[in-house]
């Protein structure tokens, strides 16, 4: 057998390595200029939060796209990663331990790793829809005992700690939000490489296999049950990093870290992001820590908006928008790429009219039912329309009847423009 030196590998090979390098340095270059350019410290906060989110939805993609388990309490861990960083940091603040704040994301993510090993050997045994259910019951059985055991979770009010009491690091109290904005950033770049070196070891690709077929995988003699066991012990120590990252940004841990609405978070971030692609469930992430802050300030039902955004991944781009991208990569190499991006500046003008037009039906209805005692006036898009007014009604369902009609039309020329493209890139030797 022969092999090829790295001396002798081909200029494709040497133009995808450096590529791929390329990508790590612009990320920590992205991370490292980001607080210089949006100083804010609002601006700080979200990034902080996209980092942890980044970190979260990842660690559940461990279990949902590379080893196909379909988790609803993900945030058990998470969560528990949270309580233990604050005590520890309570702990060490109190006994005056010489250990800086930057070794705590680490006790989260090992007390996230010993109850993933504690749970999981029961909860793997199963998979499909047995586990979901399964990962459901452990985690109302835990978050009912957050308000149970007082002690250790505070109640409803939760565990507080102060992060400037440990050792200082290098000078560091770590109060101000961008001394905490580059402790997540250097956490969230350390469980990047790591998730990512994770896939690409035979582990990893058993893990695809356990996905995609367990019979065979127990034919050539693994155990499935195994793989995933070992699976969600590495998705939980990452997810107690997670959880420990947003307590000490917070300062604060409370039984909201381990509810369901905390692990949906992560099944939409991952879902929308994409689970067939590494890059999928950061797009993802960002994408939701965003557009729930932005949302939440805009309507009182931003909720729901969320979910209509992943009714329609689900419908109409089901491997997410990574993998939405990804389809564009041979037409995008083919050079066949501009007709289909023509056809989509022709559909974007009525698909807006046409989202313009729910945005204002949905508000106008939120007004009528939840916000009846509020202004009826409304304040969409910049413009003042008042909600009583039957002649909004008649907008609201012009634009969005009109827009969809159109819409319709031009996004069955997108279809034509994309098989015309990837026929012609199949053409060339392309294949997707």
């Amino acid at each position: 057998m022969t092999t090829t030196s790295p001396a002798l590998a081909s200029p494709s090979t040497r133009t995808e390595t450096l590529a791929f390098y390329a990508l790590w340095l612009a990320v920590i270059a992205v991370m490292l200029i980001l607080p210089r350019v949006f100083s804010s410290g609002g601006s700080l906060t979200t990034s902080s939060l996209m980092g942890i989110s980044i970190i979260f939805a990842l660690s559940y993609n461990i279990l949902l796209g590379q080893t196909g388990m379909l988790s609803f309490g993900h945030a058990v861990y998470y969560g528990l990663g949270g309580f233990l960083a604050v005590h520890a940091i309570n702990l060490i603040g109190a006994a005056k331990w010489p250990v800086p704040l930057p070794v705590v994301p680490l006790i989260g993510g090992f007390a996230g790793l010993a109850f993933a090993l504690l749970l999981g050997w029961v909860s793997t045994r199963r998979s499909g829809t047995a586990f979901a259910m399964i990962s459901l019951g452990v985690a109302e059985l835990v978050a009912s005992s957050a308000l149970i055991l007082r002690s250790f979770f505070g109640g409803e009010a939760g565990i507080t700690a102060n992060r400037t009491k440990l050792l200082r690091l290098f000078g560091l109290s770590f109060g101000p939000q961008v001394q905490i904005y580059y402790l997540i950033a250097a956490w969230t770049l350390i469980a990047l490489i790591a998730m990512y070196a994770l896939t690409r070891t035979p582990f990893g690709r058993m893990c695809n296999a356990v996905r995609d077929n367990p019979e065979r995988v127990q034919f050539v003699g693994y155990d499935p049950h195994v793989i995933r066991f070992i699976a969600f012990a590495f998705a939980g120590f990452f997810a107690g990093i997670a959880g420990a990252l947003s307590a000490i940004n917070f300062e604060i841990a409370n039984s909201a870290y381990l509810g369901t609405q905390q692990s949906g978070v992560a099944l939409f971030a991952a879902y929308i992001g994409g689970i067939g692609a590494f890059i999928g469930p950061i797009i993802g992430a960002i994408l939701v820590t965003y557009l729930s802050l932005v949302l939440s300030d805009l309507s009182s039902v931003w909720q729901l908006y969320f979910g209509l955004i992943f009714i329609a991944v689900v419908a109409f781009a089901p491997g997410g928008i990574a993998g939405l991208l990804l389809r564009h990569r041979p037409l995008l190499r083919a050079g066949e790429i501009f007709g289909v991006l023509r056809a989509y500046l022709v559909a974007a003008p009525p698909t807006a009219v046409m989202l313009a037009g729910l945005v204002l039906g949905i508000e106008i209805v939120v007004r009528h039912t939840i916000g009846a005692a509020d202004d009826p006036v409304l304040h969409p898009f910049g413009l003042s329309i008042d909600s009583h007014s039957p002649l909004s009604w008649a907008i609201a369902a012009l634009l969005l009847l009109g827009g969809f009609t159109v819409a319709r039309l031009t996004w069955w020329n997108v279809a034509r423009a994309f098989d015309d493209a990837m026929t012609a890139a199949r053409a060339k030797g392309y294949l997707a």
